[in-house]
């Protein structure tokens, strides 16, 4: 099958994936460029849980100071090495996870990490809000555990919609730069200030 080099610019701009994984991706998906996209973004997953087991001890604090300079973002993003923490790439996708805690404002970096406290107390305040609703109690466990699951996903950065491109989760965002950098990326720290 003959793929066009312009399809793999094309798509290399979108993905910043390897040429030879484009044209590999494509020849997978005959010739469908969203089908190759999907494609590369699942092999990249699968690299990125290769490699997570590897240590990051490398790697960069990146700032972001929003244009009104009433919000600002500190992060540490960790990589395996200072070659790669030099990499414009690894640099670029820090400032952006920054930008998008800017944004966001997430509390907690994973799902898990949002404490049984806290959701204790939204639990009261949903109850009562389905109560006043008229929901049948059968009815209300189910609900509850959707709640809980969607409160937890908004709260945690790594489960948050990206802000840039919201069809993928910051956690897929950084899934993806594994699969194209080649290491072990994580998000270590961050913290966020607001005037």
């Amino acid at each position: 099958m003959y793929i066009s080099l312009e399809k793999i610019k094309t798509i290399r701009e979108k993905t910043g994936a390897g040429m030879v994984d484009i044209k590999k991706a494509l020849v997978e998906a005959s010739g469908n460029e969203e089908k190759a996209i999907e494609i590369l973004r699942k092999n990249g997953q699968a690299k990125a849980v290769k490699k997570s087991e590897r240590t990051a001890k490398e790697g960069i604090i990146a700032s972001y100071i929003h244009s009104n300079k009433r919000v600002g973002v500190m992060i540490k993003l960790l990589c395996e090495t200072d070659f790669v923490a030099r990499n414009s790439d690894f640099q670029e996708l820090a400032k952006d996870i920054a930008m998008h805690i800017a944004a966001m404002n997430p509390k907690f970096l994973k799902p898990e990490d949002v404490s049984l406290e806290i959701v204790e107390k939204e639990k009261e305040i949903w109850t009562e809000q389905l109560k006043k609703e008229g929901k049948p109690e059968s009815m209300i466990g189910r609900i509850m555990e959707g709640k809980e699951k969607k409160f937890r996903e908004e709260a945690a950065l790594l489960s948050q919609s990206f802000v840039k491109n919201p069809e993928v989760t910051v956690g897929e965002l950084v899934a993806e730069k594994i699969g194209v950098i080649g290491e072990n990326i994580q998000i270590g720290e961050f913290i966020r200030y607001e005037l």
